[in-house]
């Protein structure tokens, strides 16, 4: 309905000389009317988000499913970055690549077979020594316990007690259950061992063949960054693990020379458990390490464990403070709370493994890095140095003592020089802009 001049309602059903609807104007603001008609591109982008998602799901369970492989080759990349030194130094005095990293293979293989041959039976005899002697322990035991709680325990009712009681019988049933399990995963270390053991061999054989194949897919600016990048890592790699195999050595010869000092047995095969385990085990390795000796000093006399643990403190203060400063300087060097952070980083990610190649990876990553970053010389504040100021209008700066060992290193020039000739102030900065 509509209104006329003389506002009354008029039809325009009925205004419309043939009495059909008149056609609707065009929507507002220029936008078609809806066609009722599905768009041509929908199709297409389910088909595509469908596919997306697919392969996204593909991906993940591939990735799942090949984590423990991948983590072997990032094992196996590092092992042969660190013999890539040895290898080269072999292979550039005639000696053919493959047969260089053979012979460094063997080499490590003999021995960490005569290592784990004599722990082995260091152990073994230990165990059978506290097997034999366990009975005059529990005499004494049981001697000790009858004195001072006036009780009347015998050795005979405590083995029978043992002998029929319950726990014992599922004690034996669950281990003989698990004896399966324990032979399936040695047979999947040494499955995983060989593994990183063939990927590093080729990773070391083939390592110029490799390194011209992942050049050959980059422009020549890129492929100089590339092999940067692969010496910076070999360096740092090598010259960490060389590093950790000298404080090794300087370790074990120092713990040896106690142990045989104090007569506890087998003092050669502990002296190379203390060394290899304290270096190649971060954070906690030096408490296991000095746990094996203790126990077996224990044995011989308790005040020897206590001389062990003594020695194990104070030689660790030592190496921390004055020897690796001086043997990692050149090859790993980076600040020990970033040591520190990257080996929990590390653990987070990969466990054992990432512990043990964090330390050298982010070495490697921090001397890639340090080329690029351009360095300025740093303002002469005192704010630098650690001196804040004394107020709104003061200007802080180092006391009386600062200042005059400032003076007797000769970062501060005299103040006059000659005949009321006023000298210029050199100052940190100066000196390094200077040389």
């Amino acid at each position: 309905m509509a209104l006329n001049d003389d506002t009354e309602p008029v039809d325009r059903h009925a205004a419309s000389p043939t009495g059909t609807t008149p056609p609707a104007g065009p929507p507002a603001d220029g936008v078609a009317a809806p066609s009722g008609r599905m768009p041509r591109w929908l199709p297409r982008a389910m088909v595509l988000a469908l596919a997306l998602v697919a392969a996204f799901q593909l991906g993940n369970w591939a990735f799942h499913q090949l984590i423990g492989l991948l983590i072997n080759m990032l094992i196996a990349f590092f092992l042969a970055l660190a013999i890539e030194p040895a290898v080269s130094w072999m292979a550039g005095r005639g000696m053919r690549r493959g047969l260089a990293t053979f012979l460094v293979f063997l080499g490590l293989a003999v021995f960490a077979a005569g290592f784990v041959t004599l722990l082995g039976s260091m152990l073994a005899g230990q165990i059978v020594k506290m097997i034999e002697g366990f009975p005059e322990y529990l005499d004494a035991l049981i001697n000790w316990v009858n004195q001072k709680f006036h009780t009347n325990v015998r050795r005979v009712d405590i083995q029978e007690g043992l002998l029929h009681s319950d726990w014992l019988q599922k004690y034996v049933q669950t281990g003989a259950a698990g004896v399966l399990d324990v032979s399936t995963q040695v047979l999947g270390g040494l499955f995983k061992l060989l593994t990183v053991a063939l990927f590093s061999f080729y990773f070391a054989a083939d390592g110029p063949r490799l390194r011209r194949a992942l050049c050959s897919v980059l422009p020549p600016a890129r492929q100089a960054e590339v092999l940067r990048a692969w010496e910076i890592a070999v360096d740092k790699t090598g010259g960490y693990l060389y590093s950790r195999g000298l404080m090794a050595l300087i370790s074990g010869i120092a713990h040896y020379i106690l142990l045989e000092a104090l007569g506890v047995p087998y003092a050669p095969v502990l002296g190379v458990w203390v060394g290899l385990v304290s270096q190649f085990i971060p954070t906690i390795g030096t408490y296991l390490a000095g746990a094996l000796p203790m126990l077996i000093a224990f044995t011989v006399d308790p005040w020897y464990a206590v001389w062990v643990l003594i020695f194990v403190v104070v030689y660790q203060q030592f190496e921390n403070y004055v020897l690796q400063p001086k043997l990692t300087a050149k090859t790993v060097d980076i600040h020990p709370a970033v040591a520190f952070g990257s080996v929990i980083a590390g653990t987070a990610l990969l466990g054992a493994v990432g512990a043990l190649i964090a330390i050298p990876a982010v070495a490697t990553l921090q001397a890639f890095l340090g080329a690029y970053v351009k360095r300025y010389a740093v303002t002469d504040d005192p704010r630098v140095y650690g001196y804040r100021s004394r107020g709104p209008g003061g200007s802080g700066g180092p006391g009386m003592f600062a200042r005059g060992r400032r003076l007797r290193e000769g970062r501060v020039g005299a103040g006059t020089t000659g005949a009321g000739t006023t000298g210029a102030v050199t100052t940190p900065v100066d000196e390094e802009e200077s040389s």
